[in-house]
C-alpha cells in the first residue's frame, strides 16, 4: 500500500511541522466542545428560512432527511488537485504558498495570533462515493431493523451514536449564517488552511457495505487522500480523519496514523488500536451522540420528584475486555435496595426503556463495555442522571480542557487515564483561567 506512505520528502520539511499546529488542535478541541454543547437533540435548522428558527423535535434521521433534501450535491469546481496533478512541483508550490500565508499572519497580523483568529479548515470535496452516496445508503436502509451486529445490536443505531462525523461535516459546509461552530471558518483555498477535514463516513461504510466492497472503498479513499498535495506536504499531520467507531477504517488506517483522528476513546489496551496509531498528542476524543432524547429544563423539573431509583443500569450484562466487570457488578448489586439492573438491547424498545429508567433514577451505572467508553455515559448526562463510571482505561472527551475534578459530585469513581503528560493541551486551562494545575486525579475510594 505504497500510497499510504505519501508523506514524501516534504513530510520532513520543518515548515510543515509548525508548533502552531498544536495550538490550532487545542483551539479546535475547544470549538468542537462548544459546538457539541450547542447542538442538542431538540434543535434543527430551517434551511428555507434566512433567519433559522428551532423546532422542538430532531433526530439524526430527521436531520439527515432534511440535509439530503436541501443540500443535494451540485457540480462545482474547487482547488482540490487530483492524483495526476500531485507532482513534486505542485506540492512545493503549495508548501511555499502556505509558508507565505503563515509568515504574513505572524509578522503583519494580529499580535495575539493564533488565539485571536478563527481556525481555518479546508474541507475536501471528495467523490460522492465517500460522502453523499453513503448518507443516501443509510437513509434508504435505516428502517431495516433486521440488520444486526454479531452481538445483536441494530447497526443503524450504532451508526447514529457514532454520527459525530455527520454533524461536524454538515455544519462545516452549511451557509455561514446557519453554522453553529463559529470559531471555525471554512476556507476555499488550501494555502489559507490551518487544518484539512476528510469527510469520509468510515462507520457507515463499515456497517452497511459488504466486507470486500468496504475494504475496496477504504483503499480508494486512502489513495485519494494521500495523493493530495496537502497530505504529501505535511505527511497528514494537519488532516482530520473521523474514525469514531473502533472497527471503522481498520484495514488501512495504519497508513494514515499521522492524521488527527476523531475517536470515541483512547483504548491503550491494544484491543482496538495498534501501538503508535493513537495517542494524546494528536488525536481528539469526541462524545457519542446520545441514543435518548434530551431531558431539558422543564423535563428535569418534572422528573426531579419522581427519581425514586437510586442506581439504574440497562444493557448487555456480558461483554469482552473491560466489560467483564459487568457480571461482577451485577453480582455485587443484585438485590440491593432501590437498585435496578436490567438486561437490554439498543433497539427501539430498549431505547424507550433506558430513557424511562434513567429519568426515574438519581445515579446511572456506566461500566466499560467492549471498549472503555460507552454511549450510556452521554445518555445519562442528557437524561439528568448522575453517571457512575467504572472503566479503568477511559479517556473522557476534552479531558485536557474540562476540569472533571470540579464535577466530582456528579461523576463518580473515574479512574482517569495514566498518560496525562502526553496530552497535547497540557496546562491549556491557563488559556482560560490563568490557573495552571496538575493533571486530573480522582480518589479511588469514591464508591467505598
Amino acid at each position: 500500500m505504497a500510497g499510504g506512505g505519501g508523506a514524501g520528502r516534504y513530510s520532513l520539511n520543518p515548515r510543515s511541522k509548525s508548533p502552531i499546529l498544536l495550538i490550532f488542535l487545542s483551539l479546535l478541541a475547544i470549538s468542537v466542545l462548544f459546538f457539541l454543547l450547542t447542538l442538542s437533540p431538540n434543535t434543527r435548522p430551517d434551511y428555507n428560512n434566512p433567519h433559522p428558527t428551532r423546532s422542538p423535535e430532531i433526530s439524526f434521521v430527521s436531520s439527515l432527511e432534511d440535509f439530503l433534501a436541501h443540500r443535494a450535491p451540485k457540480p462545482r469546481s474547487d482547488d482540490t488537485v487530483s492524483s495526476t496533478d500531485s507532482t513534486d512541483d505542485v506540492v512545493k508550490a503549495l508548501d511555499d504558498s502556505m509558508y507565505t500565508v503563515e509568515t504574513e499572519r505572524l509578522v503583519h497580523g494580529d499580535s495575539y495570533y493564533p488565539f485571536s483568529t478563527p481556525i481555518r479548515v479546508y474541507v475536501y470535496e471528495m467523490p460522492s462515493k465517500f460522502t453523499y452516496d453513503l448518507l443516501w445508503l443509510f437513509r434508504n436502509t435505516y428502517k431495516d431493523t433486521s440488520n444486526l451486529t454479531s452481538n445483536g445490536s441494530p447497526v443503524h443505531r450504532l451508526i447514529e451514536q457514532h454520527s459525530v462525523d455527520y454533524w461536524l461535516w454538515a455544519d462545516l459546509i452549511a451557509p455561514e449564517s446557519e453554522r453553529l461552530l463559529k470559531n471555525v471558518v471554512r476556507v476555499n483555498r488550501q494555502e489559507e488552511a490551518d487544518l484539512f477535514y476528510i469527510p469520509f463516513f468510515t462507520t457507515i461504510s463499515f456497517f452497511l457495505l459488504e466486507k470486500q466492497q468496504c475494504k475496496a472503498l477504504y483503499r480508494e479513499a486512502l489513495k485519494w487522500v494521500t495523493d493530495q498535495p496537502a497530505w504529501k506536504r505535511s505527511g497528514g499531520r494537519d488532516h482530520i480523519l473521523p474514525v469514531h467507531h473502533p472497527w471503522s477504517f481498520k484495514s488501512v488506517r495504519k497508513f494514515m496514523k499521522t492524521a488527527i483522528w476523531l475517536l470515541p476513546d483512547m483504548d491503550s489496551t491494544g484491543n482496538w488500536y495498534k501501538p503508535g496509531q493513537v495517542f494524546l498528542e494528536k488525536d481528539l476524543i469526541l462524545p457519542y451522540v446520545p441514543n435518548v432524547e434530551l431531558c431539558d429544563a422543564k423535563c428535569l423539573l418534572e422528573t426531579e420528584s419522581k427519581r425514586s431509583t437510586l442506581l439504574f443500569f440497562r444493557g448487555r450484562l456480558k461483554r469482552n475486555a473491560g466489560g467483564k466487570i459487568r457480571p461482577k457488578l451485577v453480582a455485587e448489586l443484585s438485590g440491593a435496595k432501590d437498585v435496578v439492573i436490567e438486561e437490554g438491547t439498543a433497539g427501539e424498545g430498549g431505547k424507550a426503556a433506558a430513557q424511562n429508567g434513567m429519568r426515574k433514577s438519581i445515579f446511572c451505572l456506566s461500566p466499560a463495555g467492549d471498549t472503555p467508553s460507552s454511549a450510556r455515559l452521554f445518555d445519562a448526562i442528557v437524561s439528568g442522571c448522575i453517571p457512575v463510571i467504572v472503566s479503568d482505561e477511559l479517556e473522557l472527551p476534552f479531558e485536557g480542557i474540562l476540569d472533571y475534578r470540579k464535577m466530582a459530585g456528579k461523576l463518580v469513581n473515574i479512574k482517569l487515564h495514566t498518560r496525562r503528560s502526553q496530552r497535547v493541551v497540557k496546562e491549556s486551562r491557563s488559556l482560560c483561567t490563568c490557573d495552571c494545575r496538575p493533571a486530573n486525579i480522582t480518589s479511588s475510594g469514591l464508591l467505598s
